[in-house]
């Protein structure tokens, strides 16, 4: 591999370097903590990323998003994120699909040909339907929960979904989870109680709460990929 990963290789050998570049990773939203999961997936070395969202970047997200800049308001994300990979690292393999993920469309993936699943959404649904997915084709999966409403970056952990607390997402998750016979998910949670929103508005979020979240849950799938047999 080029040079742009040789500090890298000084901490992990080229061995499991090249065992990041032959990794391929489906990424479920690139928005507030899936944008920043595509970027240190990027800059780990993974070679070849699919990713998935129908939505395109808005003004609103410049807050707390690393894909939306000024100037490409107005474009798709999954567009974006592409031409940002492969400016850091141009033999990626950058697979994009501009959709929406709903239980209607999961026939469009191959679960099988992925050797981690990330989701960084919000529906529920969806959320659910690709842990199913993956759980059937016994491919890792991580699940990212709220970080809308949080201020505390350091309070975000990789835990096992039993274990979560003061998520509202994660409660949900958890009942549906158990509706399909599945009591256990890796995920990235805060127990941050959250603040809730003004009547008839959105969540808050603030710039570094979605990236601490994002990039945890990219260390998870980096380390997990690292510690494999």
């Amino acid at each position: 591999m080029s040079s742009r990963f040789e500090r890298e290789e000084l901490l992990i050998g080229p061995e499991k370097l090249k065992r990041l570049n032959d990794a391929k990773v489906l990424l479920f939203g690139v928005g507030g903590v899936g944008g920043y999961t595509a970027e240190c997936l990027a800059r780990a070395g993974i070679g070849h990323i699919t990713l998935v969202d129908s939505d395109k970047v808005d003004i609103t997200n410049l807050n707390r998003q690393i894909l939306t800049l000024s100037s490409n308001i107005g474009k798709y994300k999954v567009d974006v994120c592409k031409e940002r990979i492969l400016d850091i690292n141009p033999d990626c393999e950058v697979i994009t699909k501009q959709l929406f993920y709903l239980p209607e469309n999961a026939e469009e993936f191959n679960f099988f040909a992925y050797d981690y699943i990330a989701d960084c959404i919000d529906t529920v649904a969806a959320k659910v339907d690709i842990i199913c997915h993956a759980r059937e084709c016994g491919t890792p999966v991580i699940s990212a929960m709220g970080a809308a409403g949080k201020l505390d970056p350091s309070a975000f952990k990789v835990a096992d979904i039993s274990k979560t607390e003061y998520c509202p997402l994660a409660k949900v998750m958890r009942r549906e989870l158990r509706k399909k016979g599945i009591n256990h998910l890796k995920v990235v949670y805060s127990p941050e109680s959250p603040i809730p929103p003004k009547e008839g508005r959105k969540p808050g979020t603030i710039s570094y709460v979605p990236a601490a979240c994002g990039i945890i849950l990219a260390g998870a799938v980096i380390n997990d990929l690292l510690a494999e047999d």
